[in-house]
């Protein structure tokens, strides 16, 4: 090599740091394959047998989606598996809603500059949310990619599939008037809001991620915003199975407003009654904070509801009584009636 002779490295990409980062890294994916995994970590590819899983002749259901500047958080926190867990998990609800059970995982990291241990967090805690799932990190890519995101800077997104029989596919088909809606609990703000509410806590209020104030009962602001997008998964899997949801929806970006229309087909309105469930204290401060309206707060945040599930007003006693008893509480917060495919909030706030 010659003294003028240039390498990849001095431009910006460090191959030994993409190496070293999948190595810390390899155990905790190699921890989440399930018997349907047919290769190896670092093929070119990822070979899934579905049948090895109890999923041939069964439809493939496949979204993909980011944690948004929730990174940026975990950036100031210096905490990055959790990031991690909360791709995958919200992944898994994505299809979840679908009646699709998960099967494997990939992963993107796209990065200026490539610090192994940073990395190796973010694939660790989808790895470890995959082996609690029961899904595969089939595999992924880091990038290192210098002028493009800027030292420090990091994006991170994931793929997922996931299998549904023809005749359980959950698509607002089997929505009628008459149906209750139950909602579960979010742990927090999960995926969405988060450049709302960062300008509202760091910038409005002049907060730092160490701070508890007396709005958050105790929490500091870190904790709040890092709680993890929570996976439905194994709550209700189970009643999937025997088909005792008719629809459901996932409230992600669009709150309740935006997110529980996708499945009334313009044909029936949701009528939820915002007084069954209390809003989390994450949310009161950020709404008394930021003095957002109240129409703005429900399509900015999910206000506490993370899944909301269709069911049949006699079996929805019973259904929440299941739920609890796993340990998963959720709340009765309206039903469905003949409309044109709209939220319509039924107790005395003004919309």
């Amino acid at each position: 090599m010659t003294s003028d002779s240039l390498t990849y490295k001095q431009a910006g990409v460090d191959i030994d740091a993409q190496a070293e980062a999948l190595a810390l890294a390899r155990e905790a994916i190699k921890r989440s394959a399930t018997p349907g995994v047919l290769a190896e970590v670092g093929l070119f590819g990822g070979l899934f047998d579905p049948a090895k899983v109890g999923c041939a002749d069964t439809v493939l259901v496949a979204s993909a989606d980011g944690v948004g500047t929730k990174l940026e958080v975990a950036k100031r926190a210096g905490i990055y598996d959790t990031v991690g867990r909360d791709l995958v998990q919200h992944c898994i609800n994505d299809i979840l809603v679908q009646g699709a059970r998960p099967l494997f995982f990939m992963d993107y990291v796209g990065t200026g500059k490539l610090e192994p241990a940073v990395v190796s967090d973010l694939i660790r805690g989808c790895a470890d949310a995959c082996t609690d799932n029961g899904l595969a990190l089939l595999g992924g890519e880091t990038a290192e990619m210098p002028g493009l995101y800027t030292a420090g800077d990091f994006d991170l997104v994931g793929f997922i599939v996931g299998a549904v029989a023809r005749d359980r596919i959950l698509d607002g088909s089997r929505v009628a008037a008459g149906q209750v809606l139950l909602g579960l609990p979010s742990l927090g703000l999960h995926t969405n809001g988060y450049s709302l509410a960062r300008m509202i806590l760091f910038e409005r209020l002049g907060l730092g991620m160490d701070d508890r104030p007396e709005s958050l009962e105790g929490r500091s602001v870190g904790e709040a915003l890092l709680a993890p997008h929570k996976s439905y998964f194994h709550a209700l899997w189970p009643l999937l199975k025997e088909q005792r949801i008719h629809a459901m929806a996932h409230i992600t970006g669009g709150g309740l407003l935006d997110n529980v229309p996708r499945v009334l087909g313009g044909r029936f309105d949701a009528m939820i009654d915002r007084s069954t469930w209390e809003t989390p204290a994450l949310f009161r401060t950020l709404v008394d904070g930021g003095r957002i309206a109240d129409a703005e707060s429900y399509r900015a945040f999910n206000m506490g509801i993370g899944m909301v599930c269709f069911v049949d007003a006699d079996r929805a006693d019973e259904i929440q009584q299941d739920l609890v008893s796993r340990e998963e509480p959720c709340h009765r917060i309206g039903e469905v009636r003949e409309g044109t495919g709209t939220v319509r909030w039924s107790d005395e706030r003004s919309s």
